[in-house]
């Protein structure tokens, strides 16, 4: 008997989005599912809309915005799958795209997240992650297998991988147990690459598994930068380093990252871009404080 999986997406403003994934989902060749939607406390409340469309659906409304990583562990407390299938709002899903990621976990009890391979939306013959390389030990930076090129053969391998991608990811249940939930301190991005390296600490591998194609409808040019992303990225990537580097490696980092931050100062300052110089600041602050 195919095991029992927990599908969890989180909603923000976004509930047409996420209502294309549940159609999708709908769709899936995969039977013994459950689905959690989790509403960080958008403007208006879905539940009535997705309630009268996908009455099957349990809907988690939060009192308030919690981010991702918080949005998603209050599925995680209700969820009773052997593995949990973790969905960005805005992707949508092949018809198969379940079996070969549990099939993988299933083959080897190893094995803590698998990643599907990720496509662009807009561009559904190019590739927006096929892997990942490891986590630069001093930039903090990684880059995924494939991004930008054209789908092939090249990138049909299921493969031991360094990280998994936020956007489609299936998380061994017991694996959550030993590692802990989404790590909440990061709110907005960096808390999967925290969450794969205490997966991995454990013991577990992460795999790149081709056969589980997910489209992500995320712009394949860069978007134009809000404070909100500049703070985040700026101030989770200190943290990160701040977790995860040690002796010298977390020195020459933090003093690489704080040379970086300053250098965006000056060039956003240049630029006229103070919200962004402010946002910039105020994450560098933030770990000082913090």
């Amino acid at each position: 008997m195919e095991p029992l999986v927990s599908i969890i997406t989180v909603n923000f403003n976004q509930t047409e989005v996420t209502i294309s994934l549940l159609e999708s989902l709908r769709e899936i060749s995969y039977k013994n599912i459950e689905v959690f939607v989790v509403d960080n406390a958008s403007r208006e409340n879905p539940y009535s809309q997705i309630k009268s469309l996908f009455p099957e659906v349990n809907i988690i409304l939060s009192k308030e915005n919690l981010g991702f990583a918080g949005g998603n562990n209050l599925a995680i407390e209700k969820a009773r799958g052997k593995y949990m299938m973790f969905l960005n709002n805005d992707t949508e899903v092949k018809q198969g795209f379940l079996e070969p990621l549990v099939e993988t976990m299933e083959n080897d009890s190893t094995v803590g997240i698998c990643s599907s391979k990720l496509i662009f939306y807009s561009h559904p013959d190019t590739i927006q992650y096929a892997g990942s390389s490891p986590l630069h030990p001093i930039k903090i930076q990684s880059f995924a297998y494939g991004y930008g090129q054209k789908d092939s053969e090249k990138y049909n391998q299921t493969i031991e991988t360094s990280l998994a991608h936020g956007a489609a990811m299936l998380v061994r249940t017991d694996a959550i147990n030993k590692a802990g939930k989404m790590p909440e301190e990061y709110f907005l991005y960096y808390e999967e690459i925290d969450w794969c390296e205490r997966i991995k600490k454990e013991g577990y591998k992460i795999m790149f598994v081709p056969g589980s194609i997910v489209l992500h409808k995320e712009s394949i040019s860069i978007g134009k930068q809000s404070y909100i992303q500049v703070y985040y990225k700026t101030r989770n990537r200190i943290l990160l380093a701040r977790k995860w580097r040690t002796d010298s490696d977390k020195i020459y980092s933090l003093a690489y990252l704080m040379a970086t931050v300053f250098r965006d100062l000056f060039k956003y300052i240049s630029q006229g871009k103070n919200k962004l110089a402010k946002a910039s600041w105020n994450a560098f602050w933030w770990n000082v404080q913090n």
